[in-house]
């Protein structure tokens, strides 16, 4: 019996928060807090709401459920502390998931390029991507650097002209509905490791079902190339 042919991806681009980094948690801490500075805290229903959402997003679900309304000035005023925030708890506490390492050392070996591909604006993006290691990565697309943030697809279709590949060819790594959504719509294909399952987006390639888990430990450049292969048929 002859072992399946998977084919190799063009390009690679990874989202950042919970995919890259267990981030999300300081996001949570920075997003309850932003919540209550405008008079109700967050329910975890709505939190989960704007989990890889731009901060503009965020706010509009944070001043809905205070039943207030945020003037420009005010808003820039709270983005800049809820930034400040997060940039001291990423200061505190920020590591790679595990595993992430050892495979993007392996992909990089392989010669897949890789992008990290991000709603984080760029002041904060940088440094989770440090964090990681920046020799990683051929290059980096944040928030701020492109007209729509996700779930439009505008990211993904920078990443993949930057690298030169259609859509088609590269393989997308996300653990947000925004995330998947965005990377689908722009034609990519996807691997989505959400923390709830009943969160992945239809098109997706679950990384529980395919891997057992959605941990990056023990994952090798032949588990991707099959990832890649089957997430056509996702």
């Amino acid at each position: 019996m002859t072992s399946p042919s998977w084919s190799s991806p063009r390009a690679i681009f990874w989202d950042m928060d919970g995919t890259l980094v267990d981030s999300e948690p300081l996001w949570g801490i920075a997003t309850y807090e932003l919540s209550e500075r405008l008079g109700r805290r967050l329910t975890p229903e709505l939190r989960a709401a704007t989990v890889g959402g731009s901060f503009g997003h965020t706010l509009r679900v944070c001043a809905e459920h205070a039943g207030v309304s945020v003037d420009p000035q005010r808003a820039r005023e709270l983005h800049d502390a809820m930034f400040t925030r997060v940039g001291a708890l990423f200061s505190e506490s920020l590591a790679p998931r595990p595993g992430v390492r050892p495979l993007l050392e392996a992909l990089r070996a392989r010669g897949i390029p890789m992008l990290v591909t991000t709603n984080t604006e760029r002041s904060l993006a940088a440094r989770a991507i440090a964090a990681v290691g920046e020799g990683f990565f051929c290059d980096s697309v944040a928030g701020d650097e492109v007209a729509r943030f996700k779930p439009a697809p505008d990211m993904y279709l920078e990443a993949a002209r930057r690298v030169g590949a259609a859509p088609e060819d590269c393989l997308v790594f996300e653990d947000s509905r925004a995330g998947m959504t965005a990377a689908l719509a722009a034609g990519c294909r996807v691997v989505g490791l959400p923390e709830e399952e009943a969160d992945l987006i239809d098109g997706a390639l679950s990384m529980r079902e395919a891997a057992g888990s959605r941990s990056f430990e023990g994952i090798g450049v032949d588990d991707v190339e099959r990832w890649f292969t089957l997430s056509a048929r996702a």
